[in-house]
């Protein structure tokens, strides 16, 4: 079942062939984050293809979740990574936000409480899995299990590197349940990301939004580097591939895991549930009143 799904995924086309990460070995340098990959235009042509999507994805939403309410087991995940400044925020605020809030499931993924530590650290991801017929998304991941936990050493290397199997074993899991993984890399620069964190103090409005640590990551950064390169290499799978955004250009990130998105719910085809009971006799009811 799960490789059927993947098959017509694929068939899609479009995007999802073209941000997928072939398997291999990773060089995120290879990769130019202010690329417009399979799109042609400027700005503003970004800014209005994402609206003229909204419809559409809305569309295959509601088919995704009219499914799940008749018993299909089917739902999508979101997994949205990347350095601090590259937009998963933005891509929830302006890709989400073109669809049904209730059938939409987002969980942000903040530092493990101590009690969520002693579960182990896929027991908060599971809880947060998108039940039969939604969409979640998730802001940060299980991989914070095997960045900031690597780069912070806040593990033994021998724990981290354990968990590069466990993740693709759940993740498997989660295939084979009927979750479809979507997993984006947010692929900024670190220029970029200067010019974000400047704008941030420049801005007070925005001040809520900076923290302090962000420089002392950003200090780290072929550190985490070295981290995604691990983590995307060894955890794209078949099954759960990884894909590049590029990132640097905020209009085109939003657009590109939109369009993702939509070719991923294009490749499930989700139909519309037939009645369960006689049309004709509840409108004669009906009309009867």
């Amino acid at each position: 079942m799960a490789k059927q799904k993947k098959a017509k995924a694929e068939e899609a086309g479009g995007l999802l062939e073209q941000l997928r990460v072939p398997a291999g070995p990773v060089d995120l340098t290879t990769y130019d984050p202010r690329a417009t990959t399979g799109f042609v235009g400027v700005k503003d042509d970004g800014k209005a293809a994402l609206e003229a999507l909204g419809a559409e994805v809305s569309d295959w939403q509601e088919r995704l979740f009219a499914e799940g309410r008749k018993g299909a087991e089917r739902s999508v995940l979101v997994v949205l990574q990347g350095m601090d400044t590259s937009g998963k925020g933005g891509v929830i605020r302006h890709g989400a936000g073109l669809m049904d809030p209730q059938g939409l499931k987002i969980t942000s993924f903040k530092a493990p409480t101590p009690a969520e530590k002693r579960r182990g650290f896929l027991w908060r991801i599971r809880q947060a899995v998108p039940g039969h017929g939604m969409i979640g998304i998730f802001d940060r991941s299980h991989y914070e299990d095997v960045l900031i936990a690597r780069v912070r050493n806040l593990v033994a290397p021998n724990v981290w590197d354990k968990r590069y199997d466990q993740i693709n074993d759940f993740e498997a899991e989660l295939a084979e349940s009927g979750v479809t993984l979507l997993k984006c890399y947010l692929h900024i620069s670190p220029e970029e990301q200067k010019v974000r964190l400047e704008e941030r103090l420049d801005n007070p409005t925005k001040h809520w939004k900076y923290n302090p640590g962000d420089v002392d990551e950003r200090q780290l950064w072929p550190d985490y580097m070295d981290a995604y390169h691990a983590a995307i290499e060894r955890c794209n799978t078949e099954q759960s591939p990884w894909f590049v955004i590029p990132s640097d250009r905020k209009w085109y990130r939003n657009w590109a895991v939109t369009t993702l998105l939509l070719e991923t719910l294009k490749g499930l085809d989700p139909q519309w549930p037939a009645a369960d009971f006689d049309v004709a006799k509840e409108k004669q009811r009906l009309a009867a009143t």
